[in-house]
């Protein structure tokens, strides 16, 4: 038997990780690896271990093995790792683990299973880390057991009130210097057991009154176990200081350190010195808003409505038939005041109301929207001449009252892409109100219409956009009042048929010819004149070296023509002749510059007799 024990023992200490210190205190076994730099988690640990500490090193992630089988595990440090990614499921044997430490690493999320398993979680350290998202469900395991949550110093827009509202026995709740801008009502209202709440250093501007803030009152003036005092932190924070704050500055509390960022008046001063009166707030005032609007059935409707106050009013938009307008897939309200009716129908037709609230109390505003429904068949429409059917187009002449009705309308001046329409409102005469007019055309190979709306003053109208070469129908109506049933009522004045012009293409070739000639004539213009001026100087550069040559004559010179005279006569011949060349510059400058090219034989006889000198 003692070898078997030695063994064991053996086996025990062998199963100590390298450079880590295993310490066996009486039946829990702690395995100390922090600062030791480890890449990963080591395979080789003792999954009887009740404390793990894996701090101060260079592990990046963790997951698949790492933990199993570690029941017992009660204690795990992660903290100052470079952890940047969790594997689901990794901490899943974890059964028994009271505290997890992940602080100090790199982690930007937690997805829904990252943290599943560990159903005894008391202490949860999250702090110094990049989080930006982390998932509804990550604490769904243990809601009811955990004590402390820390995720201060993190990049948190928002933090994760579902799972938070849930947490029965949170007593700490650390959120500062995060990016928080908004608190929703009641998320603190069922955290009976909190009392430590620390928001320093976010973005919040406002907060709103919750039961908790009220028990922490109470339990400043009779503290008792169920009414414990509360220490709140919101310092750090860009609070509105207005009537919506007047509860916080109404708190006693002895760590009093908020401060005003607005309004300006009251910028950087603490809420303890600043009178409860100065917390006020505006009423709404609508500032403007959409007084009528006309559109045709079918059509988009946008109703606005502005309104100012502080806080900033929130408006709300009430039917003609008293009910609130929600967003649905006909209608949809926006935060600016907006009221949008993507499909129009007859029954939206009526005065909507425009109420901005806010708390210091609220402003109305009417809207009056009137729906047009367009002439078909059933909609109380009253067609005068003739009933055209759905579209209002005529197909052709099939009686007089067509012919006549064409007559008062009128398509002028119609070119490849326009037309100018024309009618006359003269058979409106016995109508009390014209609301508009509506026109309706399409193409002959379209059947889709298209409507153009204009207002009552209008006796013309120029369409555009139109299709080269085609042919067109197209009517004119009126919309009135019919002063019998109070509803919109429909006389179509005329319809009529006109054709497109075709649109030729312009003739560029012939343009590209001209234009390339008169390139040609300057490019051989520019080529002309350079040669000539080269010519010119050549010219004058000749003349020049031909007058220095007449001129008295140096001894060096004359010595030269002699030797010259002494060799055969090739040698002579080419003297002369390049003395001739020289010469005939001079004559050609000289003709050039006279009138009547009479200084020719002057110049020749002037050349025999110089010749003759130099030779003799």
């Amino acid at each position: 038997k003692l070898p078997t024990v030695v063994l064991i023992i053996l086996n025990s200490v062998s199963a100590c990780p390298f450079h880590c210190v295993c310490r066996n205190l009486s039946e829990s076994l702690s395995t100390l690896c922090a600062d030791k730099g480890l890449l990963f988690v080591p395979a080789n640990i003792d999954r009887r271990t009740v404390e793990l500490r894996l701090a101060d090193n260079f592990i990046r992630e963790v997951g698949g093995a790492d933990f199993a089988n570690m029941t017992g595990l009660v204690d795990l440090t992660l903290s100052r790792n470079t952890i940047s990614h969790i594997r689901p499921l990794a901490f899943a044997d974890l059964e028994s683990l009271r505290s997890l430490h992940l602080d100090g690493n790199r982690l930007s999320e937690l997805g829904p299973r990252d943290l599943v398993g560990m159903i005894n979680l008391q202490h949860l350290i999250l702090n110094n880390n990049q989080l930006i998202n982390i998932s509804s469900e990550a604490f769904d395991d243990f809601l009811f057991t955990l004590e402390d949550l820390d995720l201060s110093y993190n990049n948190l827009r928002k933090a994760p009130w579902d799972g938070i509202q849930s947490m029965a026995s949170l007593h700490t709740l650390n959120l500062d210097h995060n990016l928080i801008d908004q608190i929703a009502e009641g998320s603190f209202s069922e955290l009976y057991k909190l009392a430590r709440l620390d928001m320093t250093s976010n973005r919040l501007q406002t907060l709103p009154p919750d039961p908790l803030f009220a028990r922490s009152q109470t339990g400043v003036i009779s503290p008792t176990p169920y009414n414990a005092v509360i220490n709140l932190n919101f310092g750090g924070n860009p609070l509105h200081c207005n009537c919506e704050l007047l509860w916080l500055r109404r708190l006693i509390r002895s760590d009093d350190m908020e401060t005003c960022a607005t309004p300006l008046h009251l910028a950087g001063r603490y809420f303890w010195s600043i009178p409860e009166e100065e917390f006020a707030c505006e009423p709404p005032l609508i500032t403007r808003h959409t007084h009528k609007l006309w559109v045709l059935e079918g059509q988009r409707a946008t109703l606005k409505c502005r309104a100012i106050g502080d806080p900033e009013p929130v408006v709300h938009w009430v039917s003609p038939d008293d009910r609130i307008i929600g967003n649905s897939s006909r209608t949809t309200s926006f935060r600016n005041g907006t009221l949008e009716l993507h499909v129009t129908i007859a029954r939206d037709d009526g005065t909507y109301t425009c109420i901005a609230i806010n708390a210091a109390g609220e402003a109305t505003s009417l809207v009056d929207l009137k729906v047009i429904p367009l002439p078909h068949r059933g909609n109380g429409t009253v067609l005068l001449a003739r009933d055209p059917g759905s579209s209002d187009i005529t197909r052709g002449k099939t009686s007089s009252g067509e012919e006549s009705e064409e007559h008062m309308v009128g398509v002028q001046g119609v070119t490849s892409t326009s037309a100018q329409v024309r009618w006359d409102k003269g058979q409106l005469m016995g109508v009390s109100l014209v609301w508009l007019y509506q026109i309706q055309y399409n193409c002959t190979a379209d059947e889709t219409l298209i409507y153009r709306i204009l207002p009552p003053t209008s006796d013309s109208f120029l369409l555009k956009n139109l299709v080269s070469g085609s042919d067109y129908n197209l009517c004119v109506l009126a919309i009135f009042d019919d002063t019998v049933t109070s509803m919109a009522a429909t006389k179509v004045l005329g319809c009529t048929q006109f054709s497109t012009k075709d649109n030729y293409p312009d003739c560029r070739s012939l343009q590209a010819h001209f234009l390339g000639g008169t390139l040609t004539i300057l490019v051989g213009g520019v080529v002309v004149v350079t040669l000539l001026v080269f010519t010119v100087a050549l010219m004058v550069r000749h003349r020049v070296l031909a007058e220095r040559g007449l001129g008295s004559p140096s001894p060096h010179s004359a010595l030269r023509y002699k030797r010259s005279s002494s060799f055969d006569m090739g040698e002579i011949a080419t003297t002369a002749c390049y003395s001739y060349a020289k010469r005939l510059s001079v004559i050609w400058t000289k003709r050039s510059q006279s009138l009547h090219g009479m200084l020719v034989q002057y110049g020749c006889r002037r050349i025999n007799r110089e010749t003759g000198l130099k030779e003799s």
